[in-house]
């Protein structure tokens, strides 16, 4: 069993399983992570274990501010290049890097590397006079965005600590890359060109147009992919002014995802290998609903599944951003404790003792626990530590027996 042993109480708990121990409580959580005492915030993305998010939240003096929270240390305000307004726009997968842009006291955007040790760095413009990082990849050594302005247009660029920003060449009047792969191999975005919106994917300084997004000038609202570079998705403009979320894969193609009957959808994040998307979609009533696209399921609206998170009229309009494992979604909605209209969150959809998210606790999750004893490591890299306390031992073996068989 390597680096610890059963204790007594454990081995006990283990006969008593096929005694029907267990049923416990469905422990699927819903935090809203608040604001710096202004009327709204965001949540952007989420680090692969949940323990971070990062986002932009109101102040009360006035402006936005980009933001790190961790459930010990609540909201830390990561300021500005002296202006008023900043956005955290991605985190690394450990949650120590962050990325976004940020005003200067002119105003003008720059884009930032933000880590505990450094603060908040200027990566610098390469192209007219402002510059935004849209992501960074899960190893945190590759960071993406645009530089340039309304003026000259704008330019997609790729970031590391040996070359500095580096403009990609990628043709267009105005070029954005707006996620990167894993590895920093794969980078997505928009391109303008002379007759559409395309949704491009570059790959080692090759570019393919993946699909039409958008008539003329239309810009899209970014592009998404997953870990593993095989699966974007995002939004696009037809012809009648229908905004409609899209799915591609090399083997499918482009693909139009499912809505909630409104004219309006919009894909904004993918799991590691590309099976589940979020984002938003327009009921009937035009209202903005979070919801989560599965091969299986289709689209399905986060405030039903969840339903019994959301108390005394909560509603999740958006989601943002998911884990790579699939199980972290943040975004933001209705609070009705704060009143605000848009308030950051951050959901668990996995129940309490699941270890493969396939919302049953049984014999698998009790063998991966044993199997995974005494092992170091949390989170995306050993979900197996249940109760995240970087090791996995005989509470996360209990969290499993007691809430065995829920879900099944």
């Amino acid at each position: 069993m390597c680096a610890q042993s059963l204790t007594a109480k454990t081995a006990l708990l283990l006969l008593l399983v096929g005694q029907g121990v267990g049923n416990g409580v469905n422990a699927q959580s819903l935090i809203w992570i608040g604001t710096f005492g202004g009327a709204r915030s965001s949540a952007t993305s989420v680090s692969a274990d949940g323990r971070v998010v990062v986002g932009s939240a109101d102040r009360a003096s006035g402006g936005s501010r980009a933001f790190r929270w961790t459930v010990a240390s609540g909201l830390q305000d990561l300021g500005s290049f002296g202006g008023g307004n900043s956005l955290a726009t991605d985190v690394s997968a450990d949650g120590t890097l962050v990325v976004g842009f940020a005003q200067t006291p002119q105003g003008v955007n720059r884009a930032f590397r933000w880590t505990e040790q450094t603060g908040m760095e200027d990566l610098g413009v390469l192209w007219g006079d402002s510059s935004a990082a849209y992501a960074v990849s899960e190893d945190g050594l590759v960071i993406v965005g645009s530089t340039g302005n309304t003026s000259v247009g704008y330019r997609a660029f790729r970031w590391t600590s040996q070359t500095g920003m580096s403009l990609l060449a990628i043709p267009g009047g105005w070029v954005f890359a707006y996620d990167v792969s894993s590895d920093g191999s794969v980078i997505v975005g928009w391109r303008q060109g002379s007759d559409a919106g395309y949704v491009y994917r570059w790959v080692n300084h090759s570019v393919q147009d993946i699909g039409a997004v958008g008539r003329g000038g239309w810009v899209s609202q970014g592009a998404r992919v997953s870990s593993d570079g095989n699966t974007v998705v995002g939004a696009g403009l037809d012809s009648t002014s229908v905004v409609w979320a899209f799915r591609w894969t090399r083997e499918t193609g482009m693909v139009r995802l499912g809505g909630l009957g409104g004219t309006w959808s919009k894909a904004n994040g993918v799991t590691a290998r590309g099976e589940i998307v979020v984002g938003l979609s327009h009921d009937s009533t035009r209202t903005p609903r979070a919801v989560r696209w599965t091969p299986e399921a289709g689209v399905q609206d986060l405030n039903i599944l969840y339903a019994p998170l959301l108390t005394d009229g909560a509603i999740l309009h958006t989601a943002n951003a998911i884990s790579p494992d699939g199980r972290y979604i943040v975004g933001s909605g209705f609070n009705p404790a704060s009143q605000h209209t848009q308030n950051a969150y951050l959901l668990d959809t996995w129940r309490a003792g699941d270890t493969n998210g396939d919302g049953c606790i049984n014999d698998t999750d009790l063998l991966n626990v044993l199997f995974a004893f005494g092992s170091a490591g949390t989170g995306y890299t050993r979900h197996e530590d249940i109760n995240k306390d970087d090791i996995v031992d005989d509470a996360d073996l209990l969290m499993v027996l007691f809430n065995f068989g829920n879900g099944c």
